[in-house]
């Protein structure tokens, strides 16, 4: 008797033991209620086609009357709506899972303004037979963007990255173009080698089908064919020279001199002639300067000079007589 009774309370701890051990693992859930989603969070492309992978597992003794995906949480005495009812949806999403067991929805082409949170529900025949999955799947969508270094220098070695906004859970292929014909690197990263201030280049990447945005890579340089020309001259007045110059970023400064002084003469677009003289005119900007070719400019007047009076002893008035000539 004693033996029989020593057996029966030891399977009875044993059977509790058991049933603890399973609720603590997890194993029994909610009377048997379950939906296991394979991702809980999906970065998908604009303009892709996505799959959802999912499964799920209703009590024994219930029969699955409707199976569904939404975007809104149950509430008691509620049942959210049906995606593929969605106006915004219909076309373009497949249930591809079933009545028992699998769950799984696929998207055709994915929209920007698709990026939502999603949920799987199911409702049995059985009274209060309604479930749905916990979490639910996080879906962003991501665009493709060309990065381009902000600081580019004539002659620098430049990367372009093929990137979106959030990291892809494939890794796909690239494919990259340059004013519309493709490249060989296949790549996230296109290498160009020392840059010109002549690119006018315009790159973009694509995946899958999906085109980035057209970039141009900007390319910053010194002055460079830096030229002086005459400006509107009449008898009997100076001469004005106006320096031009081609550069990236524009010119900040221009300096003007005269051959044979080391002093700078003036600064400016333009400079008023007075003397006769060789003259030259020089660019500069955050990357470097350049000196225009020095040009002849002879002031003509009464003696071959050009006269200035002065009236009193106030300021003076500066009068120039005779023609001014431009020689190349």
């Amino acid at each position: 008797m004693k033996a029989e009774l020593l057996i029966s309370l030891r399977m009875s701890l044993t059977v509790s033991l058991l049933l603890f051990l399973l609720c603590i693992s997890g194993v029994v859930a909610q009377d048997g209620w379950a939906v296991n989603y394979n991702s809980k969070s999906i970065c998908a492309l604009k303009g892709s086609a996505v799959t959802m992978e999912c499964t799920y597992t209703p009590p024994s003794n219930h029969s699955v009357q409707k199976a569904f995906w939404t975007k809104e949480l149950v509430t008691s005495g509620s049942e959210p709506p049906d995606l593929l009812d969605d106006p915004e949806y219909r076309g373009r999403v497949q249930y591809l899972g079933d009545e028992h067991s699998d769950c799984t929805l696929r998207f055709k082409t994915v929209r920007e303004n698709d990026q939502s949170k999603y949920y799987f529900t199911f409702i049995t025949d059985q009274p209060g037979g309604k479930y749905q999955g916990a979490g639910g799947v996080d879906v962003s969508v991501t665009d493709l963007q060309v990065e381009v270094p902000e600081r580019v220098i004539e002659g620098d070695k430049v990367t372009l990255t093929c990137k979106t906004t959030c990291s892809l859970t494939v890794r796909p292929t690239f494919t990259w173009y340059r004013n519309g014909h493709r490249l060989s690197s296949s790549t996230d990263q296109l290498h160009l080698q020392a840059v010109s201030s002549n690119n006018e280049d315009r790159y973009r990447c694509a995946v899958l089908g999906l085109r980035s945005p057209v970039v141009t890579v900007n390319v910053r340089y010194r002055p460079k064919s830096v030229s002086m020309s005459p400006g509107e001259t009449a008898e009997g007045s100076s001469v004005t020279l106006n320096c031009s110059s081609d550069a990236n970023p524009p010119v900040q400064n221009y300096t003007w001199f005269k051959e044979g002084e080391t002093s700078p003469i003036g600064a400016g677009f333009s400079y008023s002639v007075l003397q006769s003289g060789s003259y030259y005119c020089e660019a500069q900007n955050e990357h470097g300067s350049q000196r225009s070719a020095a040009e002849t400019v002879t002031v003509k007047g009464s003696g071959n000079a050009a006269l200035y009076a002065g009236l009193g002893v106030g300021p003076c008035v500066l009068i120039v007589i005779g023609l001014v000539e431009w020689h190349f």
